[in-house]
């Protein structure tokens, strides 16, 4: 099969994906993290099992019941978001889990204003845009400016998949959210320019006969086993994490596992055959 010749199946599954997740975002939005929507943030472990009804109970009895969330983890680990809390609220709010429910350990409690959220809010969108304008620049100069806007292209499509099966699944949306989006950039860009320095390679050495789809698909297929294994080996290490690096990271190695597929993805179906659309519609036949 000619990848780039079978093109729009990989434009119709992305489009697909997309919009179902745009769906998601529209009806759901995403789980917003303290670090942007502020409050407090406790988590701790507790010697024996929880009943999270006896969490909430004592959330109640406090007087911060209202906006605040309650989340299992793995063992007795128990997690909950509240409005932003002082001090001395939340010492009691401790004092009352351990004389109601038992003896924990703290592992969090922190606290972020909604001013900060905001501005992290800001900020991490000023990065990626930052990092797109960066790597136009860097590919334009390397190949050339339509190959550069293909990768960005590939790079758009990879953070709306990724920021859209996030709001499907639930997935706290953070600060290491953003660390995750600016890795899966990364990762993915240097898989498309690998396929991209062969694409031109192999038009310079271009035989009698050959056409533009038929040297592109050469070059993604000779640069196929390397796309692949590199993925595969990311994959099974943030799989290990996922099942033996605790809850705490779970969210955000699933954001990078979303982040990795689709940025092999792209970078094999999608960018290479956008950049030969790119180059049609400039009129060039090879």
């Amino acid at each position: 099969m000619n990848i780039v010749k079978a093109r729009k199946y990989f434009y119709f599954l992305s489009l697909l994906i997309i919009i179902i997740g745009l769906l998601s975002f529209g009806v759901k939005g995403l789980n917003y993290g303290i670090d942007f929507t502020g409050g407090t943030l406790i988590e701790m472990e507790f010697e024996r099992a929880v009943n999270i009804a006896d969490v909430r109970s004592v959330l109640a009895d406090t007087g911060i019941s209202q906006d605040s969330r309650v989340q299992e983890g793995d063992g007795n680990v128990v997690l909950i978001r509240t409005k932003d809390l002082t001090q001395e609220k939340s010492e009691e709010l401790l004092k009352s889990m351990e004389e109601k429910i038992g003896s924990y350990t703290l592992l969090r409690n922190q606290s972020v204003g909604p001013t900060i959220g905001k501005e992290l809010r800001n900020n991490a969108l000023l990065s990626v845009i930052i990092a797109f304008v960066l790597m136009i620049i860097y590919i334009t100069i390397r190949f050339e400016f339509l190959s550069g806007l293909a990768a960005v292209a590939a790079l758009i499509h990879d953070i709306l998949v990724t920021v859209g099966l996030v709001s499907l699944l639930g997935l706290e949306v953070d600060a290491a959210f953003i660390a995750a989006l600016l890795t899966i950039v990364g990762y993915s860009i240097n898989n498309t320019i690998i396929i991209f320095d062969r694409v031109r390679e192999n038009i310079g050495k271009k035989r009698k006969g050959d056409s533009l789809d038929g040297i592109i698909h050469r070059s993604i297929m000779q640069t196929l086993a390397r796309s692949i294994n590199i993925s595969l080996t990311v994959v099974f290490v943030l799989a290990a994490l996922i099942l033996i690096g605790g809850y705490t990271i779970r969210s955000f190695i699933l954001i990078l596992l979303i982040g990795v597929v689709a940025g092999c993805y792209s970078s094999v179906l999608l960018a290479s055959p956008l950049y030969y659309d790119f180059r049609r519609l400039r009129g060039d036949s090879i």
